[in-house]
């Protein structure tokens, strides 16, 4: 039960030493995320039209 104990307290303590990011931070980071994953979705989603396209234009 003690190395229960001793382990929250440590670390209780290294989360007080962790540098948190603000709200402001916290929301930009995010809406840099949002717009990265809509780019990269609109990109696989052309690139399989147009692999799909060649690929029909070959074969077909």
């Amino acid at each position: 039960m003690k190395g229960i104990i001793q382990f929250f307290r440590e670390a209780n303590a290294e989360l007080k030493k962790v540098s948190w990011p603000s709200w402001e931070e916290v929301n930009r980071s995010t809406v840099v995320v949002f717009i990265a994953v809509i780019l990269f979705t609109v990109f696989v989603y052309v690139a399989d039209k147009a692999i799909g396209f060649l690929v029909g234009k070959v074969l077909g």
